[in-house]
C-alpha cells in the first residue's frame, strides 16, 4: 500500500478474495501483501479472522474498544429470590442495629446506677 493513503477502506468481497487466493495459490503473507499492494500484517490479521468467523466476519465492525453491553438479565424467578434475599438481609441489619442500641443504652443505664 503507497504511503499517504491513510485510513483505506476494503471491502468484505476484496478480503475474502485476498484469502482465497493466498490459500489457493499456496501464497505466503508476504507474497499475497505484494500482489495485492496491501501490508503483510493486515494479511495476517484477515486470514485469523477467516478462519474464526468465515467470510461472514469481514462484514463485522471492529474498529474501537469493544463494548461490555447490558449484563445478561437474570431470569425471573432468580431475580425474584436475589430481591428477597436483600430484603430479608436489610430487615436483618436494621433489627441487629436497634439490637445494639438497646444494648449499649442498658449498658449506660447500668453504669448510671453504680455510680
Amino acid at each position: 500500500m503507497p504511503k499517504g493513503v491513510a485510513h483505506k477502506k476494503y471491502t468484505a468481497e476484496f478480503k475474502q478474495e485476498v484469502i482465497e487466493t493466498m490459500q489457493r495459490e499456496h501464497l505466503g503473507y508476504v507474497e499475497t501483501a505484494e500482489r495485492f499492494q496491501l501490508r503483510h500484517k493486515r494479511v495476517q490479521d484477515w486470514e485469523r479472522i477467516y478462519l474464526t468467523y468465515g467470510a461472514e466476519g469481514f462484514n463485522l465492525e471492529r474498529r474501537g474498544r469493544g463494548s461490555k453491553g447490558r449484563p445478561a438479565e437474570l431470569p425471573k424467578a432468580v431475580e425474584k429470590d436475589l430481591l428477597a434475599e436483600v430484603q430479608y438481609l436489610r430487615a436483618e441489619n436494621a433489627y441487629l442495629k436497634n439490637l445494639q442500641a438497646l444494648v449499649l443504652e442498658d449498658e449506660r443505664r447500668q453504669h448510671r446506677k453504680r455510680r
